[in-house]
């Protein structure tokens, strides 16, 4: 199964790169807790800013500007570690036990994190063990590329690289920035054993017939035949080739043993890992569908497992999300466009169903869904990027934003309005319209370019990400799973959280840090966008008023603090508000901007 030799695997792990690893990942530990008041450094009267472990021996210093959004932008190469008058090398994991009682990590969550940390580190030093893309060259890469430049991760997680279960040669095989390509694993389930979802324009075998083609179908049905088995009593499923090897062929044995499922080796499509680990784009075929997968790993405070009952319902909210947007002239207006996820599959083990607890890793081993490819909708001079992709910042710190401000032509502001005409309006709109809100994250987002320039965006990962929090929003039987009962004075937390402090917060350090824009010129853009968009809805004025998104400040929503209290569960999905951390609140950086 490994073709690495076992020497090839750590070559990225040299004494230089796990230095230079280490000093960013403590800058980004030293910021991000600073921002949830885990950590409250003190500025001392050289201006320089200090952070004093638990039990007041070791001290850091470092030089930090701090921004808006209690944004802190510390220089990673000021910081400096300190004992009884002796400076000591920067070491993360010493870091977290130095401050274990600060960041309130137990004795069993601990270790669990060190290893995490430690999985972080390494892909760190392996994206440094490659030969640096500048973000001007990227700026101009196709879309994969760009995917698999990125070098940050989430950019409020300390811990967002854990992976915990890829050995060494998977995390060089299945890693999105190792840009490996893979072939799936293609299993049959036996239908009265698993469910298939669709939605309402497609059918399980214009699906599959699409994706496989006549010949691996043939191949396929061939292999059942040998075995006495026909194709038609079961449902094709892909599976990760990490999902067989090591939970599937194991876990599942009894299933394969029973021929319940047989595996008929891998498909001939190539596939990219997305920064989601578990999606895979085809690189064969890029207008054929996204393929997503369960995965047993643990990763940013989940398994990234698949309920195969929770899909069930995935391809009905695709449809009711896609309907709604075609038929809401604002929405339409913004470009808005939704990536649905067409089909779901899943495997239901009646043994593990009754032994396990609702949302247990074990009901969510083995179920797929195809989503939509964003490929077959651009037009001619149109180009994709992760929107992940506008914070990553290179090497030398050139700007991947910055580069497609320079290359648009335009100047910083303009630009920045385009995209948040693209990005933030639809939000707006969506919130107030209908109470529906997104989780519109760097990852979760697509844009569509043109010189430079942002279009439109796409939306994707629906199923698991929305939720409609307005009781008075009609939603169809099927798709009531969506509905969530979240307190109303946290309803806007979906902007203020998601949208200002995960995201423009970072994008307005990037670009104020490196003198493309001005932190004022950054944020009355965004509340320009918030005040055009009001004043273009004057039927939703009463909800304006009632979520105000000018209010002078709001609760600060801190994300690291759910992963250091649980990593292996840090929300329940059926109740995301019970697990909010909120910890004081931050100055709403548009509210002086707010129009008479």
């Amino acid at each position: 199964m490994h073709t690495h030799a076992p020497r090839d695997v750590v070559a990225h792990l040299t004494p230089e790169l796990w230095d230079r690893a280490n000093r960013l990942l403590v800058r980004k530990a030293l910021a991000e807790f600073s921002h949830e008041r885990l950590l409250t450094p003190r500025r001392q009267e050289s201006g320089e800013y200090t952070v004093i472990s638990d039990d007041g021996t070791v001290e850091y210093r470092f030089s930090a500007q701090l921004l808006t959004l209690d944004h802190w932008n510390i220089d990673p190469d000021s910081i400096t570690r300190h004992r009884d008058g002796t400076r000591l090398p920067l070491d993360a994991l010493d870091l977290f036990i130095e401050l274990r009682t600060a960041l309130g990590l137990d004795e069993e969550i601990l270790p669990v994190y060190l290893e995490e940390i430690s999985s972080t580190l390494a892909s760190s030093a392996f994206k440094l063990s490659v030969a640096p893309v500048s973000s001007a060259e990227l700026a101009n890469a196709p879309f994969q590329r760009i995917e698999t430049g990125m070098t940050e991760g989430h950019p409020c997680f300390v811990a967002n690289n854990g992976r915990l279960g890829f050995g060494a040669p998977e995390y060089l095989s299945y890693a999105p920035e190792a840009a490996n390509e893979v072939r799936l694993i293609w299993l049959a389930a036996r239908r009265d054993r698993s469910t298939f979802s669709v939605c309402a324009d497609l059918d399980y075998e214009g699906l599959i017939r699409s994706e496989l083609g006549e010949a691996t179908l043939e191949r396929f049905a061939g292999t059942m035949a040998e075995l006495g088995l026909d194709l038609d009593d079961f449902h094709l499923m892909p599976v990760h080739p990490w999902q067989w090897w090591n939970k599937l062929s194991v876990t599942f044995a009894a299933e394969v043993a029973q021929r319940n499922i047989v595996c008929l080796g891998h498909g001939d499509d190539t596939y990219l890992a997305q920064q989601s680990i578990r999606t895979f784009f085809n690189t064969s075929d890029p207008s054929k569908h996204y393929v997503k997968t369960a995965l047993s790993v643990l990763n940013m405070g989940f398994v990234r497992g698949l309920s195969a009952e929770y899909m069930e319902a995935t391809p009905a909210i695709n449809d009711w999300l896609a309907g709604l947007v075609a038929e809401d002239a604002v929405l339409r207006r913004t470009g808005l466009d939704v990536i649905r996820e067409l089909a779901a599959v899943g495997y239901h083990h009646r043994q593990y169903a009754a032994a396990s607890a609702k949302g247990s890793p074990y009901l969510k081993m083995l179920a797929a869904l195809w989503r939509e490819s964003p490929v077959p909708k651009l037009a001619p001079g149109e180009r994709l990027a992760t929107m992940a992709s506008l914070l990553h910042v290179d090497r030398d710190g050139g700007s991947f934003a910055a580069a497609l401000i320079a290359q648009s032509g335009l100047d910083a502001r303009t630009w920045l309005r385009r995209y948040l005409d693209a990005y933030l309006t639809p939000l707006l709109h969506c919130f107030y319209a209908y109470g529906l809100v997104f989780m519109p994250h760097g990852e979760n987002v697509i844009l569509v370019l043109e010189d430079g320039v942002v279009q439109r965006v796409v939306f994707k990962d629906i199923a698991e990400e929305i939720a409609v929090m307005d009781a008075d929003t009609p939603l169809p039987p099927e798709v009531e799973r969506i509905r969530a009962r979240v307190p109303e004075e946290l309803w806007t937390l979906s902007i203020f959280t998601d949208v200002f402090d995960c995201f423009l917060r970072f994008l307005n350090g990037i670009l104020s840090a490196n003198g493309t824009l001005e932190e004022d010129a950054f944020w009355s853009a965004v509340a320009d966008c918030v005040s055009e968009y009001q004043d273009a809805n004057p039927e939703l004025a009463e909800r304006f008023k009632r979520y105000d998104l000018f209010c002078e400040e709001f609760a600060l929503s801190c994300l690291n603090r759910l992963q250091l209290r649980d990593n292996r569960q840090m929300v329940d999905i059926q109740d995301p508000a019970g697990a909010l951390q909120l910890i004081g609140t931050l100055k709403n950086p548009i509210a002086r901007f707010a129009r008479p």
